[in-house]
């Protein structure tokens, strides 16, 4: 077990949610994404709300200004040979202006997220607006 794993948690249901999101999307035709948060008393990873993100301005309107968050994204894509790409990533959102105990707790879980999710790749993002651009990341991430 990683020290990571004996510090931060995940519920049974969580870990439920990550396998379920995880499968369900993999055919998805359209952006699914939902957000995680630390609970800094317990050290829980937990889902924010129940909502499943199809649009990732919404996406970015339900997040905060001054507080990290993990988001697992799932985002079809039609690669330049034709086929279809569904990557799965956790976008691993730090903006500038949060606090250093909040970076700290976000940067010991980063790993422990990734791999609970079963994530292909982690992007870090600083800003909203690197959302809007997100595509583009994903281009390279099969």
């Amino acid at each position: 077990m990683s020290s990571e794993a004996r510090l931060y948690s995940f519920t049974q249901e969580t870990e439920s949610k990550l396998r379920k999101f995880r499968l369900g999307t993999s055919r998805a035709q359209d952006p699914q994404a939902v957000i995680y948060q630390i609970d800094k008393q317990s050290l829980e990873i937990a889902q924010v709300g129940d909502e499943v993100f199809t649009n990732i301005q919404e996406l970015a309107d339900e997040l905060p200004d001054h507080s990290p968050r993990f988001i697992l994204l799932s985002y079809p894509l039609t690669l330049p040979s034709g086929r279809l790409s569904v990557p799965y990533v956790l976008l691993y959102y730090l903006p500038v202006t949060c606090n250093a105990e909040l970076r700290m707790l976000y940067a010991g879980a980063k790993e422990l997220m990734r791999n609970t999710a079963e994530v292909g790749k982690v992007i870090e993002i600083v800003d909203i607006e690197e959302l809007e651009s997100i595509e583009g990341k994903l281009g390279g991430a099969e």
